[in-house]
C-alpha cells in the first residue's frame, strides 16, 4: 500500500467514475480515446489501482455529462486520495446523501461489527431504525424517512445470491437489548429470526463481564473484501464513526489494532446458542 495515505476515496472514486462512464454508454477504449490516454491507464483509475489528478476527473465529468453535484463529489475524492490521512466529513467533502460507507458494504465478503449503544443498521426493524435516525438533530421528516429507508435497503446484501451473501458477525451490548422502548419487542423477535440465517452470526455481551481492551475501541465495522487470486481484491478496511463524519482506516497497523480488539470480544461475548437463549429471557421480560 501506498504510503501517501489510505486507498478507500481511489477505490470509491475509481468505482464511481466506472458507474458514470457506463451510465454514459460509453465504452473502455471509446473512453480512453477520447480523453487521450491507454486503456491501460484508464483501467487502473477505474479499478482504484493508481491516483488520478482532479483536472483529469473533472475532464472524464464533462465526456460523460456528470452533474454538477456528482462532479463535486469525484473531484473531492481526489484530493483525499492524495491526503496522508482522511477524515471524511458529511457535508463537506461528500454530501450527507452520499454514503461511502455503503459502498464498502455492498462489495465485502465478510462484515464485523460492534455496536455500544445501538442494534448494527443491518439488524435494525424500520420502526427502531426510525426512532434511532429521529434522535438526529435538525432532520426533517423527509430526510428521517430517506435515511431509514437506505437503512432498510442496505439489508438486502444479507440475502442476495448473486453476487454470494457476505457473511455478518455481530457484537451487541446486553444493555442495549434492554432498553424498555416500544420497538424493542419487535426487535428482539427480528434479531431472533436474522440470527438463524447462515450468514448471520450474533453474539450479546452481557452485563456481568469484565471490561474489555474491545470496549475502548467505541463502535465500529470490519470489512474483509472478496480474494482475486492469492489475494484480496481491496485491503481490510476499519469504519468507525462519530457525530460529525466517519474515519476510514486501512493500513495494516490500524487493521491489526481493530482486529486485536474484535479478538478481545470473542473472548468476553457469549456463543451463539447463548446469545439467543439471553434473547429470549429478554424478550419475555418486555412482554411483562
Amino acid at each position: 500500500m501506498e504510503e501517501t495515505g489510505s486507498t478507500v476515496p481511489r477505490r470509491q472514486l475509481g468505482r464511481l467514475l466506472r458507474q458514470s462512464r457506463e451510465s454514459a454508454g460509453i465504452g473502455l477504449e471509446a473512453a480512453a480515446a477520447e480523453l487521450e490516454w491507454s486503456r491501460a491507464k484508464m483501467y487502473r483509475i477505474e479499478s482504484g489501482q493508481a491516483p488520478v489528478r482532479t483536472l483529469d476527473v473533472e475532464q472524464m465529468c464533462r465526456l460523460y455529462d456528470a452533474s454538477a453535484e456528482l462532479t463535486g463529489v469525484l473531484v473531492g475524492l481526489a484530493r483525499e486520495s492524495k491526503a496522508k490521512g482522511w477524515y471524511h466529513a458529511y457535508g463537506e467533502v461528500i454530501p450527507a446523501w452520499f454514503e461511502l460507507f455503503v459502498g464498502l458494504e455492498a462489495t465485502a465478503r465478510r462484515i464485523r461489527t460492534y455496536q455500544q449503544a445501538l442494534v448494527p443498521g443491518l439488524l435494525q426493524t424500520p420502526e427502531y431504525a426510525t426512532v434511532a435516525v429521529q434522535a438526529t438533530p435538525g432532520l426533517t421528516e423527509v430526510e428521517v424517512e430517506r435515511t431509514v429507508q437506505l437503512r432498510i435497503e442496505r439489508q438486502r446484501v444479507l440475502a442476495r445470491r448473486r453476487p454470494a451473501a457476505p457473511t455478518l458477525e455481530a457484537v451487541v451490548e446486553e444493555a442495549v437489548l434492554r432498553r424498555r422502548h416500544p420497538t424493542m419487542l419487535r426487535q428482539l423477535d427480528h434479531l431472533l429470526a436474522v440470527g438463524q440465517q447462515p450468514n448471520v452470526s450474533l453474539r450479546v455481551l452481557p452485563l456481568g463481564c469484565a471490561p474489555s481492551h474491545g470496549a475502548t475501541a467505541g463502535s465500529f465495522v470490519i470489512f474483509d473484501f472478496p480474494t482475486v487470486g492469492a489475494r484480496p481484491a481491496d485491503p481490510t478496511t476499519i469504519y468507525h464513526e462519530s457525530l460529525t463524519g466517519a474515519l476510514y482506516l486501512d493500513r495494516v497497523e490500524e487493521v491489526r489494532a481493530y482486529a486485536e480488539a474484535w479478538k478481545a470480544f470473542g473472548i468476553n461475548a457469549l456463543n451463539e446458542d447463548d446469545s439467543r437463549k439471553l434473547l429470549e429471557t429478554i424478550k419475555e421480560e418486555h412482554r411483562a
